[in-house]
């Protein structure tokens, strides 16, 4: 028998083939341990939400006298009793429990109280107590319906007034009741979820917007929140919650320093204080920024609308939420559905969560919360911004 027609083996085809079949078992293997890298660093989840004081406070704001004021804090108060918070507190909780941010920065939560009639001039005392709208004890009823899962951190008193209320619209401007709003700013934690917090503390700003009304000098309290925190495995981190100042949007802006300053010129400053050496948006550790910054570099409406935000971005601060879609504001003064907002209206951004670590801190996911009413309301004017964080 002839072997003479058996093909031989061409060694170097079959070691070639052997090496490229060596090289795609190294590179799935390194895929692999690349995508069981990624999924092992250690994640956090944080939320930045508005809860929408319930009313449009510019007629008080633009009060020349105490008649104009008593009509507009009566006009003020109804339209609170109209946005029901109590039902919008349903969907905000829904918001939070579907997304379970381990940490959640709340800003415009409102403390609402009425008492006696009385002439109040500032600097005197406060005095109404009667407990009309806590939002802050309804959204947690809310929350922790079905279980305790969120406890409040820090709670921040902000802007502070109290006033008479001609609450039926008499034509004589009578007194109905004393109407009372506290601003607040709050930090939320997950219980249950290795969420580990130390060092809660809040503070105001130095530099305030000043408005007169109905001829008296009124400084508008803004401040911070914030905590150290630490979740499961994660390096621990500075987590700042922020409410900058939304009404210097003037031409001009009179300050609690005597000085006027253009539009967006009070909230950079507030910006620039969270920042300066020893701020609380500073130190050694990672941290995660989140507000209503009232202020975006990529969708400001007019020039100085993006400063606070350009600030920030231009000292180290990364962007870690989302531009698409966009998520303010409704119109619409009353927040029931068919009272005149609609997601055509959600056209800028104001809302941000930032870092200022971007080499160790990456955005893995992120998402738009609030975009579509609940129980014939929609939850807030603003949408809610989600973000999901990994530590490199």
């Amino acid at each position: 028998m002839s072997f003479s027609h058996v093909p031989r083996v061409d060694r170097r085809s079959s070691l070639i083939v052997a090496v490229l079949a060596l090289c795609a078992m190294a590179i799935l293997a390194g895929s692999a341990a690349f995508a069981d890298a990624a999924r092992t660093k250690p994640k956090v989840r944080v939320m930045t939400r508005n809860l929408y004081l319930g009313a449009d406070l510019t007629p008080g704001i633009n009060a020349q006298n105490l008649d104009q004021l008593k009509d507009a804090a009566g006009k003020i108060l109804n339209q609170v009793d109209r946005n029901k918070f109590q039902v919008r507190a349903r969907g905000l909780a829904r918001e939070i429990l579907k997304k379970k941010p381990d940490l959640v920065g709340l800003q415009e939560v409102a403390l609402w109280r009425t008492g006696p009639c009385k002439i109040i001039v500032p600097p005197a005392p406060f005095e109404a107590k009667d407990v009309r709208y806590d939002f802050l004890r309804l959204l947690l009823k809310r929350l922790n319906a079905h279980g305790k899962q969120y406890r409040a951190e820090v709670v921040q008193p902000e802007f502070d007034f109290e006033t008479e209320a001609n609450t039926d619209g008499s034509a004589d401007h009578s007194c109905d009741t004393n109407a009372r709003l506290t601003m607040r700013d709050v930090i939320l934690a997950r219980r249950h979820a290795g969420v580990k917090t130390t060092k809660p503390e809040g503070d105001h700003y130095d530099t305030l917007l000043q408005e007169r009304v109905s001829g008296i000098p009124l400084d508008v309290t803004r401040g911070w929140t914030a905590v150290n925190a630490k979740v499961g495995k994660s390096p621990r981190f500075r987590f700042v919650n922020t409410h900058l100042e939304a009404f210097d949007n003037q031409p001009s802006n009179h300050t609690n320093h005597g000085t006027d300053v253009g539009n967006g010129r009070v909230r950079r400053a507030q910006a620039q204080e969270l920042i300066a050496p020893g701020g609380p948006a500073t130190g050694t550790r990672p941290v995660i920024l989140v507000g209503d910054l009232n202020s975006d570099v990529q969708t400001q409406l007019k020039p100085g609308d993006g400063a606070a935000n350009w600030w920030l971005l231009s000292h180290g601060f990364a962007e870690r939420s989302t531009h698409d879609p966009l998520s303010c504001c409704l119109d619409a003064d009353v927040l029931r559905v068919g009272a005149g907002g609609n997601v055509s209206q959600f056209d800028h951004k104001v809302d941000h969560i930032m870092t200022d670590d971007p080499k160790h801190v990456g955005r893995a996911r992120t998402a738009v919360t609030g975009r579509k009413p609940h129980h014939g309301f929609w939850d807030s004017d603003h949408a809610g911004l989600f973000s999901t964080l990994r530590f490199h």
